[in-house]
């Protein structure tokens, strides 16, 4: 079993940048990737980013390409989502989740996610 528990969300101003948090325990031993998705209500969850544990090779979802930065500090057994000149469309639940195999932007390939995280950006 793998924990995860986001934080760090919170309301901010359009233009703005949040940092949010991913806490890792457990047995991640045979973790292949990390993952950031975002659900607002009524969407699908989207994939945002994520990274390889092993090697962090980091992937990007074409809405936050060059806006968004996945990270970890493996000392801490933490992964971490920079995100900068956010807008009101980024406003969603932020997830965290572990992947054992490959196929690192769809949802269906994590096996454990954390509770989520609130984003909301204001005009």
């Amino acid at each position: 079993q793998v924990q995860l528990v986001e934080s760090g969300g919170g309301l901010v101003q359009a233009g703005d940048s949040l940092r949010v948090s991913c806490a890792v325990s457990g047995r991640t031993f045979n973790t292949y990737a990390m993952g950031w998705f975002r659900q607002a209500p009524g969407k699908e969850r989207e994939f945002i980013a994520a990274m390889t544990w092993s090697s962090g090779r980091t992937f990007y979802g074409d809405s936050v390409k060059d806006r968004f930065t996945i990270s970890r500090d493996s000392a801490k057994n933490a992964v971490y989502l920079q995100m900068n000149s956010l807008k009101p469309e980024d406003t969603a639940v932020y997830y965290c989740a572990a992947n054992r195999r490959s196929q690192v932007r769809i949802p269906n390939m994590y096996d454990y996610w954390g509770q989520g995280t609130q984003v909301t950006v204001s005009s």
